[in-house]
């Protein structure tokens, strides 16, 4: 039933909690699991006495590259991680690092794959926590046109 599962992952060991389940699917069904990364870019610093219409200076933007290029290459290494992990089971991995915001690039990559399922674990936000912080999980609910499999996360975790 499905055979590219997409799942991404933030870091989190929240995050990972979809991780048994999508393993489970995998070896069921022979699929093979996406595993994404979505870096997002911050803002260029801010630099007091500029203002916000200013360009800022070739150094701040020089920091601001290296550090995406930084943060892309640990999403890499993470990732790497994770699929070594799964690849001693027997589970099938491909990785994707993206950058941008992640409901877009989770529907996105989901598109570009060819992901027959997406499974995701929600961080279990409610109230004000999810109206300060947003939900992830709540826009690609929202966006996604594919089956979506979502794991709640405990808070402690």
């Amino acid at each position: 039933m499905y055979k590219r599962i997409l799942v991404p992952l933030d870091g989190s060991k929240r995050a990972e909690r979809i991780l048994p389940h999508a393993q489970n699917l995998a070896a069921k069904e022979g699929a093979t699991l996406i595993l994404l990364y979505v870096v997002e870019p911050g803002m260029v610093p801010f630099t007091p006495g500029l203002s916000m219409a200013a360009t800022p200076a070739p150094q701040e933007l020089e920091l601001y590259w290296k550090s995406l290029q930084d943060a892309e290459k640990e999403a890499a290494k993470y990732l790497k991680a994770q699929a070594d992990s799964l690849s001693k089971q027997k589970i099938n991995t491909e990785t994707v690092v993206m950058r941008g915001d992640p409901v877009s690039s989770i529907v996105q990559s989901a598109e570009d794959q060819n992901a027959d399922l997406i499974a995701m674990s929600s961080h279990g936000r409610s109230g004000l926590e999810r109206v300060f912080y947003g939900s992830v999980t709540n826009g690609v609910l929202q966006k996604v046109d594919r089956p979506l499999l979502l794991i709640r996360a405990q808070k402690d975790e």
